[in-house]
């Protein structure tokens, strides 16, 4: 049961990375500038989280513990570099989905998390225990790879294919950084420290981007007024805690399979009851329930025999 629920806890946190894509993608448009409405996701994520961690001692706590395990070589600096990569998954949301529609996009980002997460799973990349490639988890993948080239079939728009590329690379990055942060979570015994971690590298690195684009001579249009676009980082907060502890139960590929889930079956959603010239079609549907029977085969468990007791 328990794994049942981690399972639905990955779906969640891929139900708020689709809305924040599609949060992103509107205000990269409305701005013209994808780079700062990453900025903005990942800056009003880390002021929540700088408010939460003035009144929180747990989260304190176990920042003060992420701090001593990297100042002590426990664990390397570069596990706390998942920022880089979830700053490069928002930026490619404000640069791509406007265009592609969260669909698509999420067509990019599921064949990229595919492909990687079976190979951490089984290399045991970032310190999590091996996983045996079962013959489930392998279906499981392919299964996804065929719910990819059905949407982008479905997309109907296979001229613009070339921009699935970025969300491909964010997607391989994405298991890489659910394996880090599920580490940076164990060592410092909070999800909340590893996500504040992970704003903070990415809000300095999407700052750092924005003023050189700045100086280059590059300017945005005025900041839109409707709340909503702003909400991107809190949903951030919710996905990044979330996966950094559901690794741990799931391994990198079933809860990336999870998450994927989550972003399908949500982005469908939000292209048919709000759409922005994405339609929605049979295809696409179809690519979602291949996603979720990718799932659900992924997250089988082969029963192990029984021993008959010597008489």
């Amino acid at each position: 049961m328990s794994g049942l629920l981690w399972v639905l806890a990955s779906v969640t946190a891929g139900t708020g990375l689709a809305i924040q894509s599609r949060i992103n993608g509107e205000l990269g448009a409305r701005l013209e500038h994808g780079m700062l409405a990453a900025l903005i996701s990942f800056g009003v994520g880390l002021a929540v989280l700088a408010a939460l961690l003035a009144v929180s001692p747990g989260i304190r706590a176990g920042l003060r513990r992420l701090v001593g395990v990297l100042r002590d070589g426990t664990l390397p600096w570069w596990f706390a570099s998942t920022g880089l990569f979830g700053a490069f998954l928002v930026a490619t949301q404000g640069l791509v989905v406007g265009t592609t529609g969260v669909a698509l996009y999420t067509v990019g980002v599921v064949a990229g998390q595919t492909v990687s997460g079976l190979l951490i799973d089984r290399l045991g990349i970032g310190g999590l225990a091996r996983k045996h490639i079962t013959p489930q988890r392998v279906l499981g993948a392919l299964l996804a790879l065929v719910a990819v080239a059905v949407a982008l079939v479905g997309a109907g728009r296979l001229e613009g294919a070339w921009l699935v590329v970025l969300p491909f690379i964010a997607g391989l990055l994405q298991s890489v950084q659910q394996a880090f942060g599920g580490i940076v979570q164990r060592r410092s015994g909070s999800a909340m420290a590893q996500t504040v971690s992970n704003f903070l590298v990415g809000t300095i690195a999407l700052g750092a981007i924005v003023l050189v684009q700045t100086a280059a001579g590059v300017t945005a249009q005025p900041l839109p007024t409707e709340p909503w676009l702003y909400a991107g980082g809190l949903l951030g907060i919710m996905f990044i805690a979330l996966m950094s502890v559901a690794v741990h139960h799931l391994g990198v590929l079933t809860m990336g399979l999870g998450v994927i889930c989550g972003q399908v079956v949500t982005s469908l959603l939000l292209d048919a009851l709000l759409p922005a010239g994405h339609p929605v079609t049979v295809w696409s549907l179809i690519g979602a329930a291949l996603t979720i029977v990718a799932v659900a085969v992924s997250a089988m468990r082969r029963r192990r025999p029984r021993v008959s007791p010597r008489a």
